[in-house]
């Protein structure tokens, strides 16, 4: 007799990283192109030297360097093994079963995840026309039930970038009792203007006075640890005290904690990294865009192609060309900004192959 599991597992989405093969340029996984710093490599290193201990479960120094850049109390500081570990805790604490979580639709994969893991009911509100969150739609999708609200700005996979005065207008119309979690895992790679407006969105200046608000970001994008996994969130002192309770113990590592916190240290230089990023994403969109795409404004790492129908075979012929980037079912195609030369690989394609497979 094999074990019993939960039957409604078969139900479950999966959630589906991006892939690769050896020698193929990978931009699917909006990661960064450059290495650690040489001070977080030396942190790393010395660090590594005393894996034999348990790290701090408390995260103590890691928060309060957060703390001081953010100026914020580190009580507000609240780490996780990526932002993604912050997601499915504060489902864990806001939500369970007949409790509803709301989040736009198409947006970070995990969303439906980590609601469905906690026993809770999904509510996936659809983007806009333009694929931007429609925040009306979603403040009207609020009933008794909901427990939780997550808002994607940059919006991944399309890039859309939410204003702080639409953010602000949302936070007014949802109800403070229900928690709403800002992810901004992009956040430094917002520039103003555009969708963003003059200027860029910060969450965590727009939670303050409002308990019921977190932020979220993480180290895994533009400070270039994603194979390290650190994220953190900013909340009210009890909404910490809370993640405490559901955090695996230990799961933010030794290394991991002091990568970050060099990392931190690091902070203008390693962010001066994004100015190339954000250069090169203007420089493909704007090649796509007169090649005949359609493709949204961006505020991540990473521009959007929604191809529709065809997404899965512009997809597997962007890998067959030696370049692979992430296609989502029906909806379209992400696509990230890697070093020019990657870029200029995916455009040779984009322009020629690309373009006679969505004319066929």
């Amino acid at each position: 007799m094999t074990a019993r599991i939960r039957p409604d597992l078969d139900t479950f989405p999966s959630y589906v990283p991006g892939r690769s093969f050896p020698g193929a340029h990978k931009l699917a996984s909006n990661e960064t192109t450059a290495g650690p710093l040489p001070s977080v490599a030396s942190a790393i290193a010395t660090a590594a030297a005393g894996v034999n201990r348990y790290p701090d479960n408390t995260n103590t120094a890691l928060r309060e360097s957060l703390a001081e850049r953010l100026r914020v109390g580190v009580e507000r500081i609240a780490i996780g093994c990526g932002s993604v570990s912050l997601c499915q805790e504060l489902v864990q604490i806001a939500a369970g079963p007949g409790d509803e979580v709301i989040f736009p639709w198409r947006s970070f994969e995990a969303y439906p995840v980590v609601t469905q893991v906690a026993g809770a009911t999904p509510v996936p509100v659809p983007l806009t026309a333009d694929h931007a969150h429609d925040l009306d739609a979603m403040a009207a999708a609020v009933t008794d039930r909901t427990r939780l609200v997550f808002v994607c700005n940059p919006n991944n996979p399309t890039g859309r970038t939410l204003s702080a005065a639409e953010i602000t207008s949302f936070l007014d119309a949802v109800p403070s009792h229900v928690l709403v979690a800002l992810d901004e895992a992009y956040f430094e790679y917002v520039r103003p203007g555009t969708d963003a407006g003059d200027t860029i969105p910060d969450g965590v200046v727009l939670a303050e006075g409002r308990p019921n608000v977190v932020v979220l970001r993480t180290f895994s994008k533009a400070y270039g640890l994603a194979g390290l996994r650190v994220g953190y969130a900013v909340a009210a002192p009890e909404i910490v005290v809370a993640l405490s309770k559901v955090h695996t113990p230990f799961a933010v590592n030794s290394v991991a904690q002091s990568a970050a916190i060099a990392s931190v240290a690091a902070a203008d230089e390693l962010l001066a990294r994004t100015d190339q990023v954000a250069a090169e994403r203007t420089r493909m969109r704007d090649a796509l865009v007169t090649a005949g795409y359609e493709v949204p404004e961006s505020g991540g790492n990473f521009v959007w192609l929604p191809l529709g129908g065809k997404s899965q075979a512009y997809g597997d012929a962007s890998a067959e060309a030696g370049v692979v980037v992430r296609a989502y079912g029906t909806d379209g195609v992400r696509i990230t900004i890697g070093d020019p030369h990657e870029n200029d690989a995916f455009l040779a394609f984009a322009t020629s192959t690309g373009l006679e497979l969505l004319k066929s």
